[in-house]
């Protein structure tokens, strides 16, 4: 499996005798590629790499194949953080910061933070939106308790994050684990609670569920890869820039000499000069 295994993946699990569901999350060259170029303090991209992990374990548990994105916004030193999750577990995010802000709990970080969620999936007629206050002082926390609230069972969620590697486990009570084994969930929680940052982030999953769960009966799911590909697109950018007017466009060029538009999400800098403004709105020629 290993030799199979992508570099950046989700792989699910079931404990199948205490009816116990899970998923671990290793993010290496999509987790960098996310970091390239964006010179991050550690502390921001701590922040980043644990909601980008937590994200890829939401999106991949999905009951249907959607867009995720998640979003917390706040007033204090880091005033952003994104996270956009395609169906096909295509990650990208970033995160706005003020300075260098030092490592400290969440609320610190965020300020008066809010944690949202937008869902779209094929069929439906808006994405759905679901905005809550943060709960917890980590990222970790504050995810364990929107998961445990949004699917009505109990929850665990563990995360880190360093410059190489981001990394999750999640795992779930099921509805009939109390039928199963009365204890299962506590005694499950409480191997999950003994996982070290460094066993998260340099162990495959196997591995890591053997060691955790090493009395119990886990199934072990084909791991799913998780994507960084998002390659320029100016065409798009250029068909925004044509809705924008020529007047709005043409005024920041006098003022800048070029235009410039800075896809944050994707990382993708696009520069317009005079000539590129002319080309955009000179009118088709007729044949």
């Amino acid at each position: 499996m290993n030799e199979r295994k992508p570099a950046s993946y989700v792989q699910r699990f079931l404990l199948e005798e205490l009816d116990i569901r899970g998923a671990v999350v290793h993010l290496t060259d999509v987790w960098q590629a996310m970091q390239a170029g964006r010179s991050y303090a550690p502390a921001v991209a701590r922040l980043l790499g644990e909601m980008s992990a937590v994200s890829s374990v939401i999106a991949g548990n999905l009951k249907q194949p959607a867009r995720l994105t998640f979003q917390i916004a706040g007033h204090g030193p880091v005033g952003l953080l994104v996270v956009d999750c395609s169906e096909s577990l295509n990650l990208r995010g970033y995160a706005k910061a003020e300075g260098s802000p030092q490592d400290a709990p969440l609320a610190d970080l965020v300020g008066d933070g809010r944690l949202q969620l937008s869902l779209e999936a094929e069929g439906m007629d808006q994405p759905y939106q679901s905005l809550v206050p943060l709960e917890g002082s980590t990222i970790a926390a504050c995810f364990e308790h929107y998961l445990a609230q949004s699917e009505q069972q109990p929850a665990g969620l563990w995360l880190a994050s360093d410059s190489h590697a981001a990394a999750a486990l999640f795992i779930q009570k099921m509805p009939g684990a109390d039928v199963k084994d009365i204890d299962g969930w506590s005694r499950a929680h409480q191997l999950a609670q003994t996982v070290r940052g460094d066993e998260l982030l340099g162990l495959p999953a196997e591995t890591l569920l053997g060691r955790l769960f090493a009395e119990e009966t886990v199934r072990l799911f084909e791991p799913r890869a998780v994507t960084h590909d998002w390659p320029a697109d100016p065409e798009k950018v250029a068909a925004m820039l044509r809705a924008l007017g020529e007047d709005e466009v043409r005024t920041v060029l006098a003022e800048h000499g070029e235009v410039v538009v800075h896809d944050d999400l994707s990382n993708h800098t696009y520069r317009f000069d005079a000539a590129d403004v002319d080309a955009l709105f000179r009118p088709p020629t007729l044949h």
